[in-house]
């Protein structure tokens, strides 16, 4: 009973240290990053998964698609794995107004929801990670900030319980 007293204090202090970025902080930076605008034609991405402890355990290339529709921007993504393997993911994004969007794809569970300001945009979202033979949920934190040269990186936290398995970093060039 002590133990799972202090197991409990313990958990509760690390989840109260930690912090979480703010989209705030990025208001007015530069260059201005519009989702819509960015992804409409033709994106190149190259990425990497490495787990918690830092293990670069997966790679790969996606070649995206966009078009936009009234207020829905749709993204056709293709995916080639360092294994070969090959997968694709489709959005249907809805731009909302006031930097705010909301998303679905097949692989995720209810809507995303994402908010920009200045150069940075967040993506908040659950999805079912295909492991193996298998699925799994995972929570996604995702953040995207536009850089010069139509440059764009992404940082996602990779969360299961609320505990960090892994990040997925890509890097996006947009081609036209």
């Amino acid at each position: 009973m002590t133990m799972r007293f202090f197991f409990t204090i313990f958990i509760f202090l690390i989840s109260s240290c930690s912090s979480q970025m703010n989209i705030e902080k990025f208001k007015g930076s530069q260059p201005t990053f519009t989702l819509e605008d960015y992804f409409e034609g033709k994106t190149e991405a190259w990425g990497m998964f490495h787990d918690r402890f830092g293990n670069l355990k997966r790679t790969f290339k996606v070649d995206i698609t966009g078009t936009i529709e009234s207020n829905t921007l749709t993204l056709d993504e293709k995916f080639l794995y360092d294994d070969g393997e090959q997968d694709s993911r489709v959005w249907t994004i809805k731009i909302l107004g006031n930097n705010q969007y909301s998303g679905t794809a097949s692989d995720v569970v209810g809507e995303a929801k994402g908010i920009s300001e200045g150069n940075a945009l967040n993506w908040k979202y659950k999805l079912n990670l295909k492991v193996g033979d298998s699925t799994i949920l995972v929570d996604f934190d995702d953040w995207m900030f536009l850089q010069d040269r139509n440059v764009l990186m992404n940082r996602a936290e990779v969360k299961k319980w609320g505990l960090n398995i892994g990040v997925v970093s890509i890097t996006f060039l947009k081609i036209n």
